[in-house]
């Protein structure tokens, strides 16, 4: 399976298998990791051992109490650090895919459970649930092109492919609230419209368009 494949496939998941990821796919994940924390100065850590990061009542009605592992999203405080932890995160998300596991992204988590090292000067901003689904998740609704970017019949191919993909981006309670468009000279805004993780949002949205870009079908 390829990157954009994994992209096309992929969906949340939050129930998950007893059963523990297998040691040849933590190394891809971490090799991984790390070149997401030399490349976008993050401190982000797979913890294989979730613990009690998923113990709330929420994560429990949900079903996320049942994933074997976690990747803890930290890094250095600084005014776009949510960002990159969307746009790196979704390459190690992807990545999962790849390797046959399913993931979430997960706002809601007890953060003083979270197993993770967190220097002074770095924030624990979200959580990656991690392992074998029960099943594959769902697609959810989604806005239109239109609607969250300046696309029109007369845009570049490779402009319409990146806001398609941007599309399928995973964002919090489903709410798309990010605006592309392209500008006259070439070059594309992305806007964070506000709202609950909407900057991680951004990151994750960014990345999709990005990889689109970059990689024939």
């Amino acid at each position: 399976m390829t990157e954009l494949e994994a992209l096309k496939e992929r969906h949340s998941v939050r129930n998950y298998l007893e059963k523990a990821i297998e040691q040849e796919k933590l190394d891809a994940l971490n090799a991984c990791i790390a070149e997401c924390n030399q490349a976008g100065n993050l401190h982000l850590q797979l913890l294989a051992d979730a613990g009690k990061t998923f113990n709330r009542l929420l994560n429990r009605a949900m079903g996320l109490s049942t994933a074997p592992s976690v990747i803890a999203m930290v890094g250095p405080e600084g005014q776009d650090l949510d960002e990159r932890i969307g746009f790196y995160g979704e390459k190690i998300v992807l990545l999962a895919q790849t390797l046959g596991l399913n993931t979430c992204w997960a706002g809601t988590f007890n953060a003083g459970n979270v197993p993770a090292q967190i220097a002074e000067g770095e924030r624990l901003v979200i959580v990656i649930a991690i392992g074998y689904g029960r099943d594959t998740g769902k697609a959810h609704r989604s806005k239109t092109a239109e609607q969250v970017s300046n696309v029109t019949a007369a845009s570049p191919e490779w402009f319409r492919k990146g806001v398609e993909y941007a599309l399928l981006a995973p964002t919090a309670i489903n709410q798309q609230k990010f605006r592309i468009e392209l500008k006259d000279d070439g070059s594309v805004n992305f806007t964070d419209l506000g709202g609950v993780f909407s900057k991680v949002d951004l990151g994750i949205v960014r990345y999709h368009f990005e990889l689109a870009k970059a990689t024939k079908d």
